[in-house]
């Protein structure tokens, strides 16, 4: 009853995002003033409600999803725990010789509960997700009129749903044991700071620390509060302002040059970046306020020397989902194993493991375009990075040859910034065709930077016109500037939050007061900008 209240009251604030008045007037200051007034039994409790109340703000009823998600992972976690329980028993009084087989027949048994988990969870995410998409296309293919369903998403959706997978997973894997608190389990997969854009969390990193429910700190609210603020920065001062100029570009690309949708495309990268991570500093910031330790989702992506190196850098979580749950169950797998030795005699060392692993990497990328939603376009965004990881790997020992023979020093600065310019050009050229509405827009966009390409539109100043002016762009070029300043000193090992707070006082509340004033004042808000949603929300 409280969840609802809270719940009704959110939606009369305007909610949309973490980044909206209901989470900073409502829901933040509200479920911190009762968490600090209540004892430890009742906090985990507040933290529930509140979790509840800010997913029944958004998506409404659709809160039925996430409740029925939760009660399946808890039961079916539950029943492989007990199949583990009774092979246990029955090899313990069984013979030596007869232990394999026991072991084996109650593997069955669980792979089959295992999947009943997995085909409930991740059915419920591709009927709602992913149905209008497959049934448009079998209409496309045969000429059939099957009706395209539209269905409600629930915030949320595909990140809580990977982590009740990795839940299920882990379990059987033994990796954890199954919980029969479901209240530590609900507030794992429902925590407000992360259900609308992750981390995707493991049930190991947050579960325990949840049910603890900390007393608040002072120093927990300080660093949680700063993280929060630059979070703020980076989504209303860049990524908002550049969204206008954006949304123009590729919702009218047909009458724009080469070298402008070549500046649209860089810019996307830059506000995906500043959006995403500045949710993500949000949910962490706010995690810590609560003495909660999330997981991070970026270490610098930009500074990557490869697009391999760039995907352990960018959205860390998910990859790591999808390299721990798909690529190594599938490269290790029996058939992949035989065709791994089988080409390894016969390619070589170098080539022969490749084969396997390229299967393996091709499922991952295509599961990870579909992932982000149901369109071509994230199928070739998938298929994209994935010739180039593949690519990376066959051709690096001939590139490291390459550069042995030509005396480049491998880790001087210029190859260095060489390959870390390489890397950013290509993942802005994906994200071109992942921000394009459909596959075709994105390739017409991509073939008119080379066929169309001129300067006219920045020579005649045209370019001011279309959503951004002078003022815009030296604010997005000042801002960002000092985020890489920022970025640039944490690469190099230096923690420039610790180092602030071992300054005195008018220093550290000099840096809240600069942040808030910057935000204030350059934030893209009021007249003539659209409060833009968090993008990954959307996925």
């Amino acid at each position: 009853m409280i969840a609802y209240y809270l719940g009704k009251l959110l939606s009369y604030v305007e909610y949309t995002s973490y980044f909206s008045l209901g989470y900073f007037l409502v829901i933040l200051p509200f479920t911190l003033l009762a968490y600090l007034v209540s004892p430890k039994p009742v906090r985990r409790v507040v933290l529930l409600l509140a979790s509840y109340a800010f997913f029944f703000a958004i998506s409404g009823g659709l809160l039925v999803y996430l409740l029925a998600t939760t009660a399946s992972v808890c039961g079916i976690g539950l029943w492989l725990s007990a199949i583990q329980k009774r092979c246990d028993n029955a090899c313990a009084l069984a013979e030596k010789s007869e232990k394999k087989g026991i072991k084996a027949a109650y593997l069955v048994k669980q792979r089959w509960v295992l999947a009943l988990g997995l085909v409930f969870n991740i059915g419920i995410l591709v009927v709602l997700k992913y149905s209008a998409f497959f049934i448009g296309n079998i209409n496309t293919m045969f000429g059939s009129g099957i009706r395209l369903p539209h269905f409600l998403l629930p915030i949320g959706i595909s990140f809580y749903t990977m982590q009740a997978a990795s839940y299920l997973f882990d379990v059987y894997r033994k990796r954890i044991s199954a919980d029969r608190n479901i209240l530590r389990v609900a507030l794992y997969m429902s925590f407000f700071p992360q259900i609308m854009e992750g981390p995707i969390c493991r049930y190991e990193e947050t579960a325990e620390q949840l049910y603890s429910a900390p007393r608040l700190r002072w120093d927990n609210l300080l660093l949680g509060g700063q993280r929060i603020l630059f979070g703020v920065l980076k989504k209303m001062v860049i990524a908002d302002r550049l969204n206008m100029f954006i949304n123009n570009v590729f919702t009218n690309y047909g009458n724009y040059d080469g070298f402008v949708i070549a500046l649209a495309a860089i810019c996307y990268t830059i506000q995906l970046y500043m959006d995403f991570s500045g949710a993500m500093d949000v949910v962490c910031g706010s995690g810590q306020i609560f003495g909660i330790n999330m997981p991070e989702n970026f270490k610098r992506p930009f500074f990557s020397k490869s697009i391999s190196e760039f995907w352990t850098r960018w959205h860390i979580t998910l990859g790591t989902w999808f390299k721990d749950y798909l690529f190594y169950p599938l490269s290790m797998s029996k058939p992949l194993k035989k065709l791994t030795s089988k080409a390894r005699k016969k390619l070589g060392n170098h080539f022969g493991p490749l084969c396997a692993g390229a299967i393996a990497l091709f499922c991952v990328w295509l599961m990870n375009g579909l992932w982000h939603g149901a369109g071509w376009n994230y199928i070739f965004f998938g298929m994209y990075h994935f010739v180039l990881i593949l690519c990376g790997n066959i051709f690096e020992p001939y590139v490291i040859k390459l550069t042995e023979r030509l005396h480049i020093k491998r880790d001087a600065t210029a190859y260095k910034g060489f390959r870390i310019f390489k890397t950013t050009l290509l993942v802005c050229i994906g994200e071109l065709f992942f921000r394009a509405d459909t596959l075709t827009a994105g390739l017409t966009m991509f073939k008119k930077i080379f066929t169309g390409f001129t300067l006219e539109k920045l020579s005649s100043g045209a370019l001011f016109t279309f959503g951004l002016d002078k003022q815009d762009y030296f604010i997005v070029l000042l801002t960002t500037l000092v985020i890489f300043i920022i970025s640039l000193l944490k690469e190099r090992g230096i923690n420039i939050r610790a180092s602030i707070a071992e300054r005195n006082i008018v220093l550290r509340f000099a840096v809240w007061y600069l942040l808030i004033m910057a935000i204030v004042i350059f934030g893209a808000y009021g007249v003539g900008y659209i409060p833009v949603d968090p993008i990954y929300a959307a996925f």
